[in-house]
């Protein structure tokens, strides 16, 4: 998903780690963030809700979020999704 909002820039093998940060290390802007969060609804569904993950945050989170913390989120996400299907 990363790959796809950096639309077409080459990322190479491990540059992408869990410490890497969506601001300074890949710069992804603003409109970037969307667009994943757009990825994340497309593949999770309402599962993963990126706005408001992020919306808890302050803005110095938010400038220094990782993928590490994000892929976090989504697995607890769907843990708790999981949890809450039919018994």
């Amino acid at each position: 998903m990363i790959q796809q909002v950096l639309d077409g820039y080459e990322l190479e093998e491990g540059e992408v780690t869990m410490r890497t940060r969506f601001g300074s290390d890949l710069e992804l802007e603003s409109i970037d963030l969307v667009a994943l969060a757009g990825l994340l609804e497309e593949r999770y569904g309402g599962a993963v809700n990126f706005a408001e993950f992020v919306a808890g945050m302050e803005l110095e989170e938010i400038i220094e979020l990782n993928v590490g913390r994000l892929v976090e989120h989504i697995c607890l996400c769907l843990k708790a999704a999981d949890g809450a299907g039919p018994r």
